[in-house]
Parts: structure tokens; C-alpha cells; sequence
């Protein structure tokens, strides 16, 4: 017994993973997608009904063609019967038939009339040819040799199946009958052949033509169902862009015009968009009031002579925290998430005006920048994350800093890198530590960095300091999830 090789049976374990795989996420794509839905149903009407019709047709076509030559077969046994004759127990027969079929030699319609022995009961008539005699053969059978056996079924009965003649199939129809010839019993049984080379030929045509046109017509239902289904789902395309549109910060709100069943929901979209925005405008307003207002006593205060230094030093802590504080409140954050700004126009505005602060370093920007790069937010919270980080880049720095974004694996990546000597393990530490202030030690990391951390994490962000393999000084590198 022979076992099959642990090769073929890894790669059929193999195959058949590949096709779970495969089938799993079709599955899971379809249950996701309206669109793959439709398609579905698309796939099941032309793939699977279509083809049960053809088979169908086909079927029914098959049995009517089976049917009208069993007919016809019948009507040439009735038209040989009506001009037989019976005397003096011979069987007579006319020189030339009416049907010119059974005239013509290998013409492929055939008959002939075989005697029923008297002596076999009912139940022994199917016998072999050459039990029985040859009464009459037609013109047409004439060279051509018979099978070895034909069925002769009992008189009144008849009887349709296939015998093969010079290796080719015919059709048979049998019938058996009895004369009557001066009181005495005549039985015969008449044999109509028909060469079935016809029949196929027929059958053969119609299954072409079936299976052409099935084939057009599945291939323009396909075509007319994807052009109905992207009409109608042209609103959710649009529906798509549109809000894109308003997350890239191109339009405030939905302008198209849709369907009434959409009309709604686009409706109610346009109502949360403006009262976002409001709510936000009131927002900053309000905590541009409070700033205000409290940056009037505080500056009273500290006008004051006979304060003393520290009071002075806590003054002005109190002036940083609160700046800081209203800023992170400021923050757009993930409420800004409609908006969308281009990083290499913010980056150019900062880098010239860093470059007229530090121009006595004669600092050298490396900018690797795409013009397509968005960052979905606040155009003022990424000015503060860039400013602030690229203002401590250029403090630290010799004589280069670079700022590098990209977009891989739906991630913005912004990576800012200076030719300084970098940021110890502790400043990191603190940096990254959450719940620590970042205005805790020196090396111009103050406050700036603080305000960095929360602007970044209110946008579910992450800030990772390391070494630049380039420049060899500090590298910040900054992650927003697209």
C-alpha cells in the first residue's frame, strides 16, 4: 500500500490554508463593504442562476427533442403498419414505401419486421435476433449488419432504446402487433431505426448557442449591474471625498447635494461641524479673556518695588504656568479632526524666521519635506510643536539641524536633528516622564518641551528622543497615527 509523501502532504496543508486565508477574507471585506455586498449578490445571480437556467433549458430542451422523435418514430411504425398485409400466415409487404427514407440505402431510417414464435410465452419475448426470422427488411437496411439482439416486447406493447449499427448509436422503437389471418394469430414485432447522428448534431447546436448567448448575457448583466451599482453608490463616493475634503481642512463643511436618504445624515454632519467650530472659537476666546485678565494683576504685581527676588523668581513661575496651562487648553487636539495642514508651508515659516534669531550661528537647514505631507490638525498646535523643538535644535546646535517627515505604514513620522551634543538619559527621562514638568532642568529644554509633550499626546501622538546616526546630536522624532 502506497502512503503519501510528507512533502505532498505539507504542501496540500499548504494549499489548503492559502484558500482559508483567501475565503477569510473575502468574508471579513464583506462584511465591511456595502459595495462588496452588492457584488456578492452580483457574483450569485450571474456565476450560479445563470448557469442553472442554461442547465435547465438545456434539460427540457433535451427531453422535447427525445420526445418529437419518439413521435416521429411512432408515426413511421403506424404509416408501415397501415400497408402491411397478412396471407396465408406470409407477411406482404409494398415494393416501395411512401416515407422515401426507407427506399435509399444507408439513408439512416431504417425498419424491419421480425416474427414472434408462437411458442414464447409473454415473459420470454426479449430474445436474441436469431431465435426469431427475418419477415421484411426496408431498402435502406439492405448491407448493413443488424445487432445481435433486439428487444421484442409483448404484443401491444412497445419499447424505445439504443443500438449501435457500423459504430454508430441509432435510436430504436419496437412495437409489437398481431394479425389476424383466417381466425389463426400472425404475431410480428415492427423495428424503426433512426441514425441518432441527427439528433446530436441538433442537441449539439442548441447547447452552442445557449451557452453563447448565456455567456453575452451574463457578461452585459455583469456590466449593467457594476454601472447600476456605482450610480447608485456614487453619493457614498462623493459622501467619502467630501468628508476627506473637510479632514484635509479644504472645506468647513458638505456642499454636494445628495439623496434624501442621505440628506440627514449630511445634514446633521454640517450641524456638528459648525458646532465644533463655535464651541472651539468661544473656547479660546474665552481663555484669551482669562490670560488676559490675569496677566494685568500679575504684571501690577511684580511692578511693585519693594518686592522682593524670590517673590520675583515666583511671579514670573506663575506667569510660565499659567502661558502654559492656557496653551495646553488651547490645544485643537483630536477635536480638530477635520482639519488639515500642509507640514512643508509651517516648516518654511519657521525655519526663516529661526534663521534671522539665530543668523549669528550661520546655521544650516537640511529640509526633506514632500509638499503632500498633511498633518491632520491644528496649524497653530503644529507651529507650537515645530517651533518649539526646532528653537532648541538651533540653541543646541553647531552648525546643521535637520527636519525630515514622511508617511510610512499610516504613520507621519517627523524627525527633527541637530549637530548639538545631545540629550542625556536623564533629560530624557524627564522629557518623556508622564506627570513630570519638563521646565525642570536646564540646557534651554524648558517649558517649550512641556507644552511640546501634551500638544503631541493630546493628539494620541509619541515623542521619542534618541541619537542622530546623521549629525550625531539630539534627534526628536515625533508619530501621529494618520
Amino acid at each position: 500500500m502506497l502512503k503519501p509523501s510528507t512533502h505532498n502532504i505539507k504542501s496540500n496543508l499548504t494549499l489548503i490554508n492559502k484558500i482559508q486565508k483567501i475565503l477569510l477574507g473575502f468574508y471579513q471585506w464583506q462584511k465591511k463593504s456595502l459595495k462588496a455586498r452588492l457584488l456578492l449578490s452580483v457574483f450569485v445571480m450571474v456565476v450560479i442562476m445563470l448557469p442553472i437556467i442554461g442547465m435547465t433549458l438545456n434539460n427540457a430542451f433535451d427531453e422535447q427533442l427525445k420526445s418529437a422523435i419518439r413521435n416521429e418514430l411512432k408515426a413511421y411504425s403506424y404509416s408501415i403498419l397501415t400497408v402491411a398485409e397478412v396471407e396465408g400466415n406470409q407477411l406482404l409487404m409494398p415494393d416501395v414505401l411512401l416515407e422515401n427514407q426507407f427506399n435509399v440505402i444507408h439513408s439512416g431510417l431504417y425498419a424491419l419486421i421480425t416474427k414472434i414464435p408462437s411458442s414464447l410465452s409473454s415473459t420470454q419475448l426479449n430474445k436474441t435476433l436469431n431465435q426469431v426470422s427475418h419477415l421484411w427488411l426496408s431498402e435502406s437496411l439492405l448491407t448493413l449488419t443488424l445487432p445481435d439482439n433486439l428487444p421484442m416486447p409483448a404484443v401491444g406493447d412497445m419499447a424505445y432504446s439504443e443500438v449501435i449499427i457500423e459504430e454508430k448509436i441509432h435510436l430504436l422503437y419496437s412495437f409489437s402487433v398481431s394479425f389476424s389471418d383466417n381466425g389463426q394469430v400472425f404475431p410480428v414485432t415492427l423495428h424503426i431505426l433512426k441514425d441518432k447522428t441527427e439528433f446530436l448534431t441538433v442537441l449539439n447546436d442548441f447547447k452552442q448557442q445557449l451557452w453563447t448567448w448565456l455567456i453575452i448575457l451574463m457578461l452585459l448583466f455583469v456590466f449593467v449591474q457594476i454601472t447600476w451599482l456605482l450610480w447608485t453608490l456614487k453619493p457614498l463616493t462623493v459622501l467619502a471625498r467630501e468628508l476627506e475634503s473637510v479632514e484635509q481642512g479644504e472645506k468647513n463643511a458638505l456642499e454636494e447635494k445628495y439623496p434624501l436618504e442621505l440628506q440627514q445624515v449630511t445634514s446633521q454632519l454640517n450641524t456638528l461641524l459648525l458646532t465644533e467650530q463655535s464651541q472651539r472659537k468661544r473656547y479660546r476666546n474665552a481663555l484669551s479673556d482669562l490670560a488676559h485678565s490675569l496677566k494685568n494683576p500679575l504684571a501690577v504685581i511684580q511692578s511693585q518695588a519693594e518686592l522682593s527676588t524670590s517673590s520675583v523668581e515666583q511671579l514670573t513661575l506663575i506667569n510660565q504656568i499659567i502661558e502654559h496651562q492656557l496653551k495646553k487648553a488651547q490645544s485643537a487636539g483630536e477635536s480638530s479632526w477635520y482639519l488639515g495642514v500642509p507640514v512643508k508651508q509651517v516648516a518654511d515659516k519657521l525655519i526663516s524666521t529661526l534663521a534671522k534669531i539665530y543668523h549669528s550661528k550661520d546655521i544650516h537647514f537640511i529640509l526633506d519635506i514632500s509638499t503632500s505631507v498633511i498633518f491632520k490638525g491644528d496649524e497653530a498646535d503644529l507651529m507650537e510643536i515645530l517651533g518649539n523643538i526646532l528653537d532648541n535644535a538651533c540653541k543646541a546646535a553647531k552648525q546643521k539641524v535637520a527636519i525630515s517627515v514622511k508617511n510610512e505604514n499610516k504613520t507621519l513620522i517627523i524627525t527633527i536633528e541637530d549637530d548639538g551634543s545631545g540629550v542625556n538619559d536623564t533629560q530624557k527621562e524627564l522629557i518623556l516622564s508622564r506627570g513630570v514638568r519638563a521646565d525642570t532642568y536646564k540646557a534651554g529644554y524648558g517649558i517649550g518641551l512641556a507644552i511640546v509633550r501634551d500638544l503631541i499626546a493630546s493628539y494620541q501622538g509619541k515623542l521619542c528622543i534618541e541619537t542622530s546616526e546623521q549629525l550625531k546630536g539630539a534627534a526628536f522624532i515625533i508619530k501621529f497615527n494618520i
